[in-house]
C-alpha cells in the first residue's frame, strides 16, 4: 500500500528529514514529523496515520515506548520503532507494546519497505 500515511516521531531533525525523503521517494505520504511524545499523541488523533515510525528516545519526559503504548491503547495505529539502541532491556520493554518491528539506525530502504509493507 504505497499511498499509506505515515507519521514520523524522531528527535534527531536530520534523521527525520532523511527518513521523510526516503519514504516519499518510495511513494509513501509523510503526514508530519514530531520530536516528542505529546505532539505524537496529538498528531495521531488529528491526522489518523496508517503507521507511525517511532524513535525510542524522544525529547521531553515521555519516551517512544510510553508514547507507543498510549497510541496502541487509544488509536490502534501500528508502530515500527526506530532506534540506535538494541540492548536487551530496551527491546524487552518495547516488545510489551507489540510493535510491528524495529529499524536499527542507520537504516536501509529495503528494510523500511519490508516492514512498512507488513504493517499496513
Amino acid at each position: 500500500m504505497v499511498d499509506s500515511k505515515i507519521l514520523i516521531v524522531e528527535d534527531d531533525f536530520i534523521v527525520a528529514i532523511d527518513l521523510k525523503i526516503h519514504l516519499e521517494n518510495m511513494g509513501y505520504y509523510v503526514l508530519d514529523i514530531t520530536d516528542n511524545g505529546y505532539d505524537a499523541l496529538t498528531k495521531t488523533r488529528e491526522t489518523n496515520p496508517d503507521l507511525i515510525l517511532m524513535d525510542i528516545n524522544l525529547k521531553g519526559d515521555i519516551d517512544g515506548i510510553d508514547t507507543a503504548q498510549k497510541i496502541n491503547t487509544l488509536y490502534h495505529v501500528p508502530v515500527i520503532y526506530l532506534t540506535g539502541y538494541n540492548d536487551k532491556n530496551t527491546i524487552k520493554r518495547a516488545n510489551i507494546t507489540e510493535p510491528f518491528g524495529y529499524i536499527v539506525k542507520p537504516f536501509e530502504d529495503r528494510e523500511i519497505q519490508l516492514l512498512i509493507g507488513m504493517a499496513v
